[in-house]
C-alpha cells in the first residue's frame, strides 16, 4: 500500500497538455533544426517502456523540446531527470514541469555536443565496468541533424569509459530516422550493413524496439521514425584504440559497392600500396574478395590488429590520409612543384613510406 502511494505521488499532477503548451507559448519546430514534436503521451510512454524500469533512477534526456518525453520519464518514476535543451523557446515550458516536480527536474540551457555529462550526476551512482549497469539512462527524442554525429561521440565515450559512461555502462534509448535505425542494427550481408553497423555492435548490444510512423509527429517528416536501445558491452569485441576501428571501417566502407582491398589499400601511401595491402590481407587472413557489407566483427577485428601491427613498424602510417595525397598531387601538377615540396610548404608530416 504504501509503495502504491509512493508511485502515485511520483506522478505529476494535472498540467496543461504538451498540444496546449506549445499554443501557449506560441512553439513551432523549426525545420533548420530538424525539429518534430511527438504529442502522443501513450508513444512517449511506451518509448520510455523500452529503456526498462526507472523506478528512482537518474536520467538525461537530450532535447525535450516541448516535454512530452519528459512527462513520461518523470510519470514513470524517474528521480531525478536532467534535461538538455539548446532551443530557448522551450524553456518556460520545461520550467513549469519542474514546478510541477519539485526536486526531479533540473533544466541546463545548452548543447548536448558539448556538455560534460560526466558532471551531470553524483559519483555515488557509479558502477564498475564489470557489474550491472548503473542506475541511469539517457533518453531522447533527437532531432534528425543531430543524431548521427552525436551517437558516434557516444560510442568513442563508450570504448574511452569517459562523458556518460564514466558511470559504467550507462543505458541509451534514443529515436532516429527509420534508415539510420535500420544501419545501427543491420547484420552481417544485408544491404543496410554500414559503418555505423559495426561502430555500434562492436561496442554494444543494439536492440530495435520499433517503428513510430512520420505521421505521428508534428510536423509530419517525410520518414519514419525508430527506436534503439544500447547496452554497452563489457568487454568491447575488438581491443583496438577507438580512432584506430574508425579508421579502419571508414575506408573499407567508402568503396561498398567494390571488393573490401580496394577501400583497405587507401590507408597506405601509394608507393607502396599494393605491398601493405597484401600484407595486411594477409595477416588478417581475410578474403580481399569479400565485399565490405559481407564483413563480420571478427573480420574487422583481424583487419584493425594486422593494421596496427603495421602501424608500429612502419612510424607515420596511421596519420596517413589518401584524400590529403590527392590534394597534395593535384597543387603539385597545378603548380608544376613537386609533391614534397609542397608538403614541407604546407608542415604536413612527409608521407610515410
Amino acid at each position: 500500500m504504501a509503495a502504491s502511494k509512493r508511485v502515485a505521488s511520483m506522478r505529476l499532477p494535472p498540467l496543461p497538455t504538451v498540444g496546449e503548451l506549445i499554443k501557449l507559448y506560441k512553439l513551432r519546430a523549426e525545420k533548420q533544426l530538424s525539429q518534430n514534436f511527438l504529442l502522443d503521451l501513450r508513444l512517449t510512454d511506451k518509448i520510455v517502456r523500452q529503456a526498462g524500469s526507472l523506478k528512482d533512477a537518474h536520467v538525461c534526456e537530450v532535447g525535450p523540446g516541448p516535454g512530452g518525453l519528459t512527462r513520461s520519464i518523470l510519470n514513470a518514476g524517474a528521480a531525478d531527470l536532467l534535461v538538455v535543451e539548446k532551443d530557448y523557446r522551450f524553456i518556460p515550458g520545461l520550467q513549469l514541469l519542474s514546478e510541477a516536480a519539485p526536486d526531479r527536474l533540473r533544466i541546463v540551457h545548452g548543447d548536448i555536443l558539448t556538455y560534460r555529462m560526466d558532471r551531470g550526476f553524483p559519483a555515488k551512482i557509479s558502477k564498475p565496468w564489470e557489474d550491472e549497469p548503473p542506475n541511469l539512462h539517457i533518453i531522447g527524442n533527437l532531432p534528425f541533424n543531430v543524431s548521427t554525429p552525436l551517437i558516434i561521440k557516444w560510442l568513442e565515450s563508450i570504448a574511452n569509459r569517459s562523458g556518460p559512461f564514466a558511470y559504467g555502462r550507462t543505458r541509451l534509448t534514443l529515436t532516429f530516422q527509420k534508415e539510420v535505425m535500420e544501419r545501427l542494427t543491420a547484420s552481417t550481408g544485408t544491404k543496410q550493413r554500414s559503418r555505423l553497423s559495426i561502430m555500434a555492435q562492436y561496442l554494444c548490444t543494439v536492440h530495435k524496439c520499433f517503428i513510430i510512423p512520420g505521421r505521428a509527429f508534428v510536423p509530419k517528416p517525410e520518414v519514419d521514425v525508430g527506436v534503439v536501445h544500447f547496452t554497452p558491452l563489457v568487454q568491447p569485441q575488438i581491443q583496438q584504440p577507438f580512432k584506430m576501428v574508425e579508421k579502419v571501417v571508414r575506408n573499407v566502407f567508402q568503396f561498398r559497392r567494390k571488393h573490401c582491398h580496394k577501400g583497405l589499400g587507401k590507408l597506405f601511401p601509394e608507393a607502396r600500396r599494393d605491398e601493405l595491402t597484401q600484407e595486411m590481407m594477409q595477416k588478417a587472413d581475410v578474403d580481399p574478395m569479400l565485399r565490405p557489407t559481407q564483413l563480420t566483427i571478427p573480420h574487422i577485428r583481424a583487419l584493425t590488429e594486422a593494421y596496427a601491427h603495421l602501424c608500429d613498424h612502419n612510424p607515420g602510417l596511421f596519420s596517413y590520409e589518401f584524400r590529403e595525397e590527392l590534394r597534395l598531387k593535384h597543387l603539385g601538377k597545378n603548380k608544376h612543384t613537386p609533391v614534397e615540396m609542397l608538403m614541407d610548404s604546407t608542415q604536413s608530416a612527409p608521407l610515410p613510406c
